[in-house]
């Protein structure tokens, strides 16, 4: 898996990539049109954030890049790659349960919080790791 060159990218699968951990300096790109909806991206070796439509949906300490990102109602699912250990946090339902796996493995159930934010750490280990987040 690479770094997302462009910054942000649609995918053939009909999904959405983005990020490069990397950059030394701050990048960002908004007006990034996908099935509708507006997003922008900042992303260099320190953070990774992922707006639509001026609201949150990802944010990585430090960067990371993120393949095939694919949300629907009751999932989110991606790749997600970086140099180091990361604390992702992702806009979800507020006050839900939801099942955490990480490469296969069950995190957990974990209840979002009242603006709906879950937070999650993920080593990385030298590979990308494949998070999937269900509701329950």
């Amino acid at each position: 898996m690479a770094v997302i060159s462009e910054l942000i990218r649609s995918e053939a699968d009909g999904t959405l990539s983005f990020g490069d951990y990397t950059l030394a300096q701050k990048s960002k790109l908004s007006g990034f049109e996908f099935e509708g909806d507006s997003y922008k991206v900042k992303t260099f070796k320190d953070i990774t954030k992922l707006e639509k439509n001026e609201s949150f949906v990802y944010e990585s300490v430090p960067g990371t890049a993120v393949q095939h990102m694919k949300v629907t109602d009751r999932s989110i699912e991606f790749q997600v790659e970086g140099e180091e250990q990361a604390q992702l946090t992702l806009e979800l339902e507020a006050e839900n349960d939801y099942e955490v796996l990480i490469d296969d493995f069950h995190m957990g159930v974990m209840k979002t919080n009242l603006g709906g934010k879950l937070v999650i750490s993920v080593e990385f280990n030298g590979k990308p790791q494949t998070v999937v987040i269900r509701k329950v």
